[in-house]
């Protein structure tokens, strides 16, 4: 019989578990495993991410702040027109959990450094989804020590019979403002989010060495000597989400009135960057200008093969410099 009861008591417990906390708590969980799995490109992880982001964190804080529903009325209100609810609905709920959500987030990208981890997409999906789960088993412990009769729980029945009451015009002004929220800070999110996601980038820049050997940018030497090789390094940084080939044209360009009369291929590179890395290499190119000529020196960077004829036009990215050969 002992062992009845027991096993009645359990199942108990585990029946006044708060139905809304527990899938916040397993929608965390799934989102960081979905959000560190996926590829970035991939729609699914966006669609995770989001209330990951913008809604369970701020929605396991909220019930910590607030375990009770609404509470009832004033005992000193003298009239039904005097009497004020003291405490927050599920619309209510929902619109704090996106604002608390968007101050939470910043939060955990600053506290992930703190603790040693890289700032990563797995390390801050890690934080939130850990904090969520946290703070929702508090918020589990806040809304159990609450008298049956006080305490929130989330019923869709309530909610519909509350639309055909005599507050269905405040309860309807309230969704409709939790559903404006939601929607702008989603908007907000996705603006960020989805280049990031989409395409990356990559960026070329030239460097050079000084007189102490340091490798800077914006020295190359605006006059060498004929025949004279100038030296300079090429780097690639590659951010599109995954390894890139990439193809490097050095061009000795000719310009009169601003337009390219003549062209002339001084090196072709090939080089291939994972994503996040950033690949560098020392050349040297010669110009083979005339004396006394001023020429564009451009570096075209191409993913994969250039096309037949290169130009500043059609490269994925351009930089260059003018150079003046010497001489009479």
């Amino acid at each position: 019989m002992s062992h009845e009861t027991s096993t009645w008591t359990r199942f108990g417990a585990v029946r006044r578990y708060p139905f809304d906390l527990a899938a916040v708590s397993v929608g965390a969980l799934v989102a960081y495993l979905l959000a560190t799995s996926l590829a970035s490109e991939n729609a699914l992880r966006l669609f995770v991410t989001l209330p990951l982001a913008l809604f369970l964190p701020g929605y396991a804080l909220v019930s910590v702040l607030f375990p009770a529903g609404e509470r009832g009325a004033r005992e000193t209100a003298a009239t039904a027109a005097e009497r004020r609810p003291g405490g927050i609905d599920v619309t209510e709920r929902a619109g704090l959990s996106f604002v608390l959500s968007l101050a939470i987030v910043p939060l955990i990208v600053l506290a992930v450094p703190l603790v040693g981890i890289g700032l990563t997409t797995t390390s801050i999906a890690a934080g939130l989804a850990l904090f969520t789960i946290a703070i929702a088993q508090l918020g589990v412990v806040r809304r159990l020590r609450v008298p049956d009769g006080d305490r929130f729980t989330v019923s869709p029945l309530e909610r519909v019979s509350a639309l055909s009451g005599e507050s269905a015009t405040a309860t309807v002004s309230s969704v409709l403002l939790v559903l404006a929220i939601g929607t702008a800070v989603s908007a907000l999110l996705v603006a960020f989010l989805v280049p990031a996601s989409a395409g990356g980038f990559t960026e070329l820049a030239l460097y050079s060495e000084d007189e102490d050997g340091e490798v800077v940018a914006g020295e190359l030497p605006s006059e060498v000597e004929p025949g004279e090789s100038i030296p300079l390094t090429i780097a690639i940084e590659n951010q599109e989400g995954a390894d890139r080939d990439y193809t490097v044209v050095v061009q000795e360009q000719s310009l009169e009135d601003g337009s390219v009369v003549d062209r002339t291929e001084l090196r072709r590179i090939d080089a291939t960057v994972s994503d996040g890395a950033t690949g560098t290499g020392e050349r040297s190119i010669t110009p083979t200008a005339e004396p006394g000529e001023t020429v564009r020196i451009s570096v075209l960077l191409y993913e994969d093969e250039p096309p037949a004829t290169p130009t500043n036009e059609n490269a994925a990215e351009e930089t260059h410099f003018w150079v003046t050969v010497t001489g009479e």
